[in-house]
């Protein structure tokens, strides 16, 4: 059954995306404020262009303690090297690619537009979902 659910029935529609120019200590402050983990970077028109995550931070936390400095832009430390999901992939796929991969969610694109994310946490949301139907 969940072969048959695809990622954007559970994916996050609506999306808080970074753009490379944004002051890192402002994308700091909305990751920390907002209690989310990353999000996607996007130009000006929309293109996936990396992604920022906690991780990624965390070289601004040991610049900040080693040399004083707070500052940056976000394409200074956002990874670009971002692996990314088509919107009708399997829910049980990607469920695969959680398990083989260290990521913690995947951009969502489809017809090469971001169009969400999706995170391990919304394939447990789907499993819930399958159980609670079998059960009723």
């Amino acid at each position: 059954m969940l072969n048959s659910i695809k990622v954007s029935d559970y994916m996050a529609a609506s999306l808080t995306t970074f753009k490379p120019d944004m002051e890192m200590r402002e994308a700091i402050n909305f990751l920390v404020d907002k209690r989310i983990s990353g999000a996607p970077v996007v130009d000006d028109h929309g293109n996936l262009v990396g992604v920022l995550s906690e991780q990624d931070c965390m070289k601004v936390a040991l610049s900040a303690g080693y040399h004083g400095d707070y500052g940056g832009l976000v394409k200074d430390y956002m990874n670009t090297k971002v692996t990314t999901i088509d919107a009708e992939m399997s829910i049980l796929k990607l469920a695969q690619l959680f398990i083989d991969a260290p990521y913690r969610r995947y951009p969502v694109l489809q017809n090469n537009r971001l169009v969400g994310q999706v995170s391990r946490r919304d394939v447990l949301r789907a499993l819930k979902s399958i159980a609670r139907s079998t059960v009723a």
